[in-house]
C-alpha cells in the first residue's frame, strides 16, 4: 500500500503540542525564530530588491492592515506581511539550512505562522508548535523527492516544499483539524512553485518565490479554515507533488520516524550570508590563513573541493563564479566568499561592499572549484568542503566536514545573539534589539505575539523611510 503522506503529515501537524515536545526541540525552535527575524530586519533595509517589492505590495493594497513586518513601522495585511517577511528572510541568504533537504525551512514557515498568529490571536506555545510542524513537513518532503533530483529538474525546494510547510504551520496556528490541514496541503499543491533560473543572472526571484510560498501557505490554510476543498493525496498522488516534481520520489521517507526523529534538529544556522555549500570552504580558508599566517600576496592558487550539488550552485561555470556582478552573484560564488576570507580574514553581510575591491578581484582569479570525491562522500549528510592553497612553494590543505552552525557544531545562544545584534542594531538600535531578542527567546511564555511583533518596528521610522 502506498504511503498516505498527505493524511499522516496533516494528522501530525494538527495534533502537535508544544509541551509534549522534548526540551531540546523547544529551545532550538526559539533559536531558529531569533535567527530568522534578524535576517528579516536587516533585509528590510539592505537588500536591493526590497524597494520594488514594497512598492508592489503597496500598489496591490496589501499595506493596509494590522500585521507586522520586522524592521518596518508600517502595518500590512496578513498576506502582505507573510509575503514580505518570507522574502526579506531569504534576501540576505543568511537564513537557516537543512543539508539533506538542501533548503531553507525557516523563511517560508515562520512568517506564515506569525501572520496566522496575528490573525487568530494565538499564544506563543501554539506558534512554536506550529513552526515545528512546518519544519517537519518542509524538510521531510525535500528528503522524499529527494532534493538532488528536484534540483536537477530546475526547482527551488525552499519555495516548492516551503509552501506545504507554511500551510501546515498556519493550519496548526488556526487550530484546523487533520482533515482541514489535508485540504490546506491540497490547496498548497496548486501554488507550489520556484525555479533555479535565478542563477543565470542573479535575479531577485529566489527571494520573491520564498515569500510567495509563505503567503501561499497562509492563503491555503485560510481557505481550508473556511471550508474550501483541496486536492486529495496532494503529496503522494499520481499528479501530486512528489511524482510531478521529481522522477524517482520515495514517499515513505516523508513519514520515516515521524514524531520521534525531528528534522528541525537537523537544521543549521548560517554564520556567513551566502549559499551554504561554500561555508565549509570559508571555515577552511580562515583556519589555513590563521594557522600559517598566509598573506594574500603569497597565495599562488586556491582549490575549493565541493560536492557535485555544491558545484551546481557555487562552482560552475567557473568564469562566471570568478566574476560576480551583484550581491546574488556573490552569494553563489565560491571564489568570492573564499577570497574574502583569505584577503580580509572575515566574511559577513558587509563583505558585499568588496565585490569590486581590486585585491578581492585578483584573488578570485586564483580560486578554482572542483568536484572532490572525498567531499562527495560526505554528502548529503554534511555540506563539507576542502580548501587547498599553494603558497611559499608548499601546499596547505584543510578539510571541514561539519561547518560552523550545523547541528553538530551549532551556534551557542551568545553567538546567536551576537549575529542578531550585528544584523539588527543598525536598524532598531542596541536596546530595542536586545528587547526583541528577549521577547523571541521567551515566546513560549507569551499570551500572544503582539508584543514581539511591536518590538520589531524601528522607533525612528522616519530615518528609514523609503528604503
Amino acid at each position: 500500500m502506498a504511503a498516505a503522506v498527505t493524511r499522516d503529515l496533516a494528522a501530525f501537524s494538527a495534533a502537535i503540542e508544544h509541551d509534549a515536545l522534548p526540551e531540546a526541540i523547544r529551545t532550538r525552535t526559539r533559536f531558529l525564530v531569533l535567527d530568522l527575524i534578524g535576517n528579516i530586519v536587516r533585509g528590510r533595509h539592505d537588500a536591493e530588491s526590497t524597494a520594488p517589492l514594497l512598492a508592489t505590495v503597496r500598489a496591490l493594497g496589501l499595506a493596509a492592515g494590522g500585521a507586522a513586518v520586522f524592521g518596518d513601522a508600517t502595518r500590512y495585511t496578513p498576506a502582505g506581511a507573510a509575503l514580505l517577511n518570507g522574502a526579506l528572510a531569504h534576501s540576505l541568504d543568511f537564513d537557516d539550512t537543512h543539508a539533506a533537504g538542501s533548503l531553507h525551512p525557516g523563511a517560508p514557515v515562520i512568517p506564515a505562522a506569525l501572520a496566522a498568529a496575528e490573525m487568530a490571536g494565538a499564544d506563543g506555545k501554539t506558534v512554536l508548535a506550529a513552526i515545528v510542524a512546518g519544519y517537519e513537513v518542509t524538510c521531510r518532503l525535500a528528503v522524499a523527492l529527494p532534493a538532488g533530483d528536484h534540483y536537477d529538474r530546475g526547482y527551488h525546494p525552499t519555495a516548492t516544499c516551503g509552501a506545504f510547510g507554511a500551510a501546515a504551520a498556519a493550519g496548526r496556528v488556526f487550530g484546523l483539524t487533520a482533515a482541514q490541514i489535508e485540504d490546506a496541503l491540497g490547496i498548497a499543491l496548486s501554488q507550489s512553485a520556484g525555479s533555479l533560473q535565478f542563477l543565470k543572472n542573479g535575479a531577485w526571484t529566489k527571494r520573491f518565490q520564498v515569500g510567495w510560498a509563505a503567503m501561499a501557505g497562509l492563503v491555503a490554510a485560510q481557505l481550508a479554515r473556511e471550508g474550501f476543498r483541496g486536492a486529495a493525496e496532494a503529496l503522494e498522488g499520481k499528479a501530486g507533488f512528489l511524482s510531478a516534481y521529481a522522477p524517482n520520489p520515495v514517499p515513505a521517507r516523508a513519514l520515516q520516524n515521524l514524531g520521534t526523529e525531528w528534522e528541525l534538529m537537523n537544521t543549521a544556522v548560517k554564520p556567513y550570508p551566502s549559499c551554504r555549500y561554500g561555508h565549509a570552504s570559508v571555515d577552511a580558508a580562515l583556519m589555513l590563513r590563521a594557522e600559517h599566517g598566509l598573506a594574500p600576496e603569497e597565495i599562488e592558487a586556491v582549490t575549493m573541493g565541493l560536492p557535485d550539488k555544491g558545484m551546481l550552485l557555487v562552482g560552475r561555470p567557473l568564469e562566471y563564479k570568478q566574476n560576480p556582478q551583484n550581491v546574488v552573484d556573490g552569494q553563489f560564488s565560491g571564489p568570492f566568499v573564499v577570497s574574502c576570507a583569505l584577503v580580509r580574514g572575515h566574511f559577513g553581510w558587509d563583505s558585499y561592499a568588496w565585490l569590486n575591491d581590486a585585491d578581492i578581484r585578483a584573488m578570485m582569479l586564483k580560486v578554482v572549484c572542483e568536484q572532490d570525491p572525498e567531499i562527495e562522500a560526505e554528502f548529503p549528510a554534511n555540506m563539507s568542503g576542502k580548501v587547498t592553497i599553494r603558497a611559499r612553494g608548499q601546499s596547505f590543505s584543510r578539510k571541514v566536514v561539519v561547518p560552523k552552525g550545523e547541528p553538530a557544531n551549532f551556534l551557542t545562544e551568545a553567538e546567536l545573539r551576537s549575529k542578531f545584534a550585528a544584523l539588527c542594531d543598525a536598524v532598531l538600535g542596541a536596546e530595542r534589539t536586545r528587547q526583541l531578542a528577549d521577547a523571541v527567546l521567551s515566546l513560549d511564555r507569551a499570551p500572544d505575539v503582539n508584543g514581539l511583533m511591536r518590538l520589531g518596528a524601528p522607533l525612528m521610522a522616519a530615518r528609514l523611510a523609503g528604503n
